[in-house]
């Protein structure tokens, strides 16, 4: 059951270690993983239909790129936020300016990076 003082999240990620570790990290921030897909097509179908109140999107999985997803969170009028070990130069119109996360990452950037992203 969901803890409704927690934000929800949808995490976006296809090395499982690098999901398990982004998890742990949200909860000790006290951020709820709610749904987890490493898989494009799965991803879409969870960002249409689960209940979350942002996304966290690896941009490259498996080498398809998560735009589709960030795509079908916006549509729902809810946030984005990018992590790459790519840098900016990944991003395309119109996500120039959504908050991204540079992999590797501390808890620390983590955390700072979903403050300014007012997640």
């Amino acid at each position: 059951m969901s803890d409704p003082d927690k934000r929800r999240v949808l995490v976006v990620e296809d090395e499982v270690l690098m999901a398990m570790l982004l998890e742990d990290m949200l909860c000790d921030l006290g951020y709820e993983v709610v749904a987890h897909s490493g898989e494009l097509d799965q991803a879409v179908q969870l960002a249409q239909t689960a209940a979350f109140d942002f996304a966290l999107l690896d941009i490259n999985l498996n080498g398809q790129q998560s735009f589709p997803v960030a795509d079908a969170v916006r549509a729902r009028g809810l946030p984005v936020v990018f992590a790459t070990g790519y840098g900016s130069r990944i991003l395309v119109p119109p996500y120039l300016d959504t908050p991204l996360l540079q992999k590797p990452f501390s808890l620390e950037e983590l955390r700072r990076t979903l403050v300014t992203a007012g997640v």
